[in-house]
This record gives structure tokens, C-alpha cells and sequence, in this order.
């Protein structure tokens, strides 16, 4: 028969290292599960504020391109198709330095901020157009009225975004 009783140390320091084993690969595995935990709340919360971001940025954009804003910028002394024109560059520009915020728009509210950029400058030259040699302020006058007399898209683009960021938040 075979003494067992050279590798008792060893059985003993088995059966005495196995329990903290056990307990060391639970509390690996615990930290591991709970830092996913916290890099997915992290990450949840960065989503959260670049959306918030997107839509204070797009409703900033809007502020700015509302017809009452946009006549009080540029000198003047410019001519209307001058006023036009910078007007108009102003208005692309800023739009193509926010265009990267429609990764967290939706759909349906990058779309109505598109239109509402359209329809201000369509308003400009519709305004244009429809004025004979207008002095600057005669221009200005008229594409004001002309945007009060329609729908104000803008303000219901800038609710709607309203609506839309409450949901999220």
C-alpha cells in the first residue's frame, strides 16, 4: 500500500486554497461585468449629450437664419443683391459647419432644419424678385413681411426639436 501521508501538506493546502480560488475568479468576474456596466452607462450618457449638443446646436442655427436675425446683419450700405448673396453664403456656411449633427438627429428633424434653410433663402429671392430696384431697407421691410405673412416654419422646426429632446432627455 501506498503512504499517503507525504502529500497530506499538499491536500491540505488544496482544500484550503480552493474556497479563496473560487472567490477570486467571482470577484474578477463581478469587477469585469461591473466596468461593462460602467463604460455602457458612460457611453450612454456621451450619446445623450451629443444628441443634446446636436439640438441646442440646430436650434441655435435656426435663431440665426430667421429672417428678423438675418436683416440685421452685413452693412448698410450694400446693395440688395449684395445683401442677397452674403445673406445666402451665411446662411450655407453655417449650415454645412453643423452638418455633421444630423448623425444624431432624426430623420424627420434634419429634414424640416433642411427645408427651413431652403425656404429662407427662396424667400430671399422670391422677395427679390418680386421688388423693382428696391433700396436695401425697402428689401428688408418686404422679406420680413413676406416671411410674417407665412407659416413660421422656423418656429415650428425650433418646437418640434423641443418636443423631440424631451423625449430623449
Amino acid at each position: 500500500m501506498t503512504n499517503f501521508s507525504g502529500y497530506l501538506p499538499y491536500a491540505f493546502a488544496l482544500i484550503i486554497a480552493i474556497p479563496f480560488l473560487v472567490l477570486l475568479r467571482q470577484f474578477v468576474f463581478t469587477y469585469i461585468r461591473l466596468k461593462n456596466q460602467e463604460l455602457k452607462l458612460l457611453s450612454v450618457k456621451s450619446n445623450s449629450e451629443n444628441k443634446t449638443h446636436s439640438y441646442e446646436r440646430m436650434t441655435l442655427f435656426l435663431e440665426r437664419i430667421k429672417p428678423s436675425n438675418l436683416i440685421q446683419k452685413f452693412d448698410k450700405g450694400l446693395a440688395v443683391h449684395e445683401f442677397i448673396f452674403l445673406t445666402e453664403k451665411s446662411i450655407n456656411e453655417e449650415f454645412e459647419y453643423n452638418a455633421s449633427q444630423q448623425l444624431y438627429l432624426t430623420k424627420n428633424s434634419w429634414q424640416n432644419i433642411v427645408d427651413s434653410k431652403n425656404a429662407v433663402i427662396e424667400l430671399l429671392h422670391r422677395t427679390y424678385e418680386n421688388l423693382n430696384d428696391p433700396s436695401l431697407e425697402d428689401f428688408k421691410t418686404v422679406f420680413i413681411m413676406n416671411y410674417m405673412n407665412n407659416d413660421d416654419y422656423i418656429a415650428a422646426t425650433i418646437e418640434d426639436l423641443r418636443k423631440e429632446i424631451l423625449i430623449i432627455a
